[in-house]
């Protein structure tokens, strides 16, 4: 599958993300990509989060395929029994949060434990960062496990964002590329 032929709906994590961050740098230059815009990126609820996902995609005319950053990866998993019979291709996930242990980091995001740990109703590959500071690469890797995830080491990237020094994350683009190859 190539980028043109699926609808890809890009769901960042808390905050939204800054127009640096590698996944509104890829929204702006690939004609198909589009971010799912939550009406409260800093006070969020699974509820408002998932029905904005689900919104999107009752709107795409094309398989959609996700691409996911942090507590995006943790909505989409709430999301994911309600699109299990939807056409969906397959999830991009990049650094998920360890909400279960790291909350502290980011107690905003509270509303979102537990943790859904059912296996993804769709192909996924999970990159981590053996240095995230919202997830060990270990707690990644189980979740990884309990979704039915690829999971591909990105290394030490941080939380893979702006702040480390990934705006444009060209490793993360041909990751990307080579997924969607397989889809």
């Amino acid at each position: 599958m190539k980028a043109r032929e699926a609808d890809l709906l890009i769901l960042p994590g808390l905050g939204g993300g800054t127009e640096d961050h590698w996944y509104r740098r890829w929204a702006s230059r690939i004609a198909s990509a589009q971010v799912v815009e939550q009406d409260e990126w800093d006070k969020p609820t699974p509820d408002a989060w998932t029905g904005r996902i689900l919104e999107h995609v009752a709107k795409t005319s094309r398989p959609v395929v996700f691409v996911a950053h942090s507590l995006g990866t943790i909505a989409l998993a709430h999301a994911a029994p309600k699109l299990a019979n939807l056409n969906i291709r397959g999830a991009f996930l990049a650094a998920p949060p360890d909400l279960e242990t790291r909350l502290k980091m980011a107690p905003d995001a509270k509303d979102f434990l537990p943790v859904p740990r059912d296996p993804l109703p769709f192909p996924s590959l999970m990159a981590a960062s053996k240095t995230d500071p919202y997830a060990s690469h270990e707690a990644a890797g189980d979740l990884a496990n309990a979704w039915g995830s690829l999971l591909v080491d990105a290394g030490d990237a941080g939380h893979i964002n702006a702040d480390s020094g990934h705006g444009p994350w060209p490793e993360g683009l041909m990751t990307f590329t080579a997924f969607l190859g397989r889809l």
